[in-house]
């Protein structure tokens, strides 16, 4: 589902690892679909379930003490493979922002392509924002579009984060790749009968 994206303050999902990679985002058994729901049932499925498809208590998206609709995660995340089910996975679980030091290119626009938000920020704040969670973990982070900005409310401290203004565009209104054409259809009509 397509939401414009302004402002979203929320409490966060912690996922401290480095080096996550899409077949660890969504294992490979689970690409056969082509529709894009239904893949959040299987996000971190080898971490989240045993082979008897039990949850495995300990693993973050299982522990009833985090919620929330950033994911918080550790360097380089979305490393791997380049398949776009990894970022499907991600916002059929319900996941708006994804915040790292460093996301594999062809991920963080996979992302982007689907409506999640990949924030880039320091390892400084990436390791606070750790902290912060581990302390408290009803921390609230407030991710602000507009502003292009990232703060966490526990601390009070900001970061601002680079976005591709056709992104941010997109992202604010809603908008897929094909629907901001159509939506500029007028003008693209006219700038043609002019020629």
């Amino acid at each position: 589902m397509k939401e414009k994206f302004t402002t979203i303050t929320s409490t966060c999902v912690p996922l401290p690892m480095e080096n996550i990679d899409t077949d660890q985002i969504i294992p490979a058994r689970f690409l056969k679909a082509t529709s894009r729901e239904g893949f959040g049932d299987n996000l971190f499925r080898d971490w989240r379930y045993d082979k008897e498809g039990n949850p495995i208590k300990d693993f973050v998206l299982n522990d009833p003490t985090y919620s929330g609709c950033i994911l918080v995660a550790g360097k380089n995340f979305g490393s791997g493979s380049s398949r776009e089910h990894a970022a499907w996975a991600i916002h059929d679980y319900g996941f708006r922002v994804v915040v790292s030091s460093f996301f594999a290119d062809i991920h963080k626009n996979n992302e982007l392509n689907n409506f999640v938000l990949p924030v880039v920020v320091s390892e400084e704040f990436l390791s606070e924002l750790f902290d912060s969670i581990a302390a408290h973990p009803q921390t609230q982070v407030r991710v602000d579009l507009p502003s292009q900005t990232i703060t966490n409310l526990a601390t009070g401290k900001s970061e601002n984060f680079d976005i591709n203004p056709y992104k941010k565009q997109c992202l604010a209104e809603g908008l897929d790749d094909i629907e901001y054409l159509l939506s500029r259809k007028a003008d693209i009509e006219a700038w043609e009968a002019a020629r």
